[in-house]
């Protein structure tokens, strides 16, 4: 199954594993979440992604338990929790830090919770034996947490948190300590461990690419708002506003006025003068009505500017080119102070995009998006 797929229910009608309906979280005047409702299904690896001080922390912890909503409510396995304790919700939490026990074995760190529960040694030793097996930690049990790297930790620190097999774990950006390198090696191995193991994991971060490489669904948050839920492909391809559609990934937003209705499909008018007619989802906008036309750069066709000018056609300036591997990152601007940023594959040649060339920036019908005006993008306003 790919990274970007949803997850079926493997129990038929059973409720979701987690379920807030309406909750929301003030601290004195300060409202960290504002009335956040979605379901994490079972065996589904949910991401909630966003920047720093969005409230993403405060939505994992009001699930475990450590904060109590100020309103709505939080369900796991289909019962309220609402006033329940953390150590009585069937879910466990792996922080930024992974707060092991210095002093304790590999083994004993991860025995913690089973003997805690008062089981009998034989089922201990079995549990841990087949986590540590699940994390590959088997070969370092009677190592101390200092004797292991930064990876390895980690893996325990998972471990301990699945060897009671929660109905949930939820991660707080686990891997933001750790390197590049093995910031991607921990990726494969978290993903790994939650398909293996077919339990639903609740992963926070402001890593986009960490969001969509590993998501089968995920949540945008913006200042204690969820904007989207949905796939990483519908959440990049089909972006609710400006914000999510800037915030995962690079995005080309063009803010335009629409000129005319014709069913489903709307015209407006295009930074130059030029016009376009893009579908409109939502069916709400009118003559009149300003907009934002969203175009990934991946999308962006160019094309010499003597030729003949393609539908729709911007007409713009090569400011910079700058080669990145597989792509050419160029950044082109034209008229009313657009600026507009193409990853070109191949088509132009290198030569033809020199710093002054005048170029067509195109794209093909289904690339672009309308999206609703968003003060908070950073787009100037359209023209009148």
């Amino acid at each position: 199954m790919s990274a970007g797929a949803s997850t079926p229910s493997r129990d038929g009608d059973a409720p979701p594993v987690i379920a807030l309906a309406d909750v929301h979280k003030r601290f004195g005047t300060v409202v960290a979440v504002e009335r956040a409702s979605f379901a994490v299904r079972r065996g589904e690896f949910f991401s909630i992604l966003g920047p720093s001080g969005c409230g993403k922390t405060t939505l994992l912890r009001l699930i475990g338990g450590f904060d109590e909503p100020s309103g709505g409510y939080v369900r796991l396995d289909g019962v309220d929790v609402t006033g329940v304790p953390p150590y009585r919700r069937n879910v466990n939490t792996v922080f930024q830090h992974y707060a092991l026990f210095p002093h304790l074995s590999v083994f004993d760190n991860v025995a913690f919770g089973p003997r805690a529960q008062g089981l009998a040694r034989a089922e201990v030793e079995h549990r841990v034996g087949a986590m540590l097996e699940v994390v590959r930690l088997a070969d370092c049990a009677s190592r101390r947490p200092a004797a292991l790297s930064g990876g390895q930790r980690q893996r325990v620190a998972l471990a301990r948190a699945l060897v009671n097999f929660p109905s949930a774990l939820l991660l707080d950006e686990p891997l933001s300590a750790l390197d590049r390198g093995l910031r991607q090696q921990m990726q494969g191995e978290l993903k790994r461990i939650q398909r293996e193991l077919d339990i639903a994991f609740v992963f926070v971060t402001h890593d986009q690419e960490e969001a969509l490489g590993m998501s089968d669904r995920l949540a945008v948050m913006r200042s204690g708002r969820v904007e989207q839920v949905g796939t990483p492909e519908e959440v990049y391809g089909a972006p609710a506003n400006a914000f999510v559609a800037a915030f995962l990934g690079a995005a080309n937003l063009f803010a335009v006025r629409v000129e005319a209705r014709h069913g489903e499909r709307v015209t407006v008018r295009l930074p130059g003068g030029r016009v376009a007619d893009l579908p409109d989802d939502a069916a709400t906008l009118r003559p009149g009505d300003p907009a934002l036309v969203m175009v990934r750069p991946e999308r962006i066709r160019l094309s010499p500017g003597d030729a003949d000018a393609p539908v729709p056609a911007i007409a713009v300036t090569v400011v910079e080119t700058r080669f990145q591997g597989p792509v050419r990152r160029c950044v082109l601007h034209g008229s009313h102070g657009v600026e507009i940023i193409a990853h070109v594959v191949d088509g132009i040649a290198p030569a033809e995009l020199c710093s002054g060339t005048r170029v067509w920036v195109s794209w093909d019908p289904g690339a672009a998006r309308l999206l609703p005006p968003d003060d908070a993008a950073g787009v100037s306003a359209p023209p009148t």
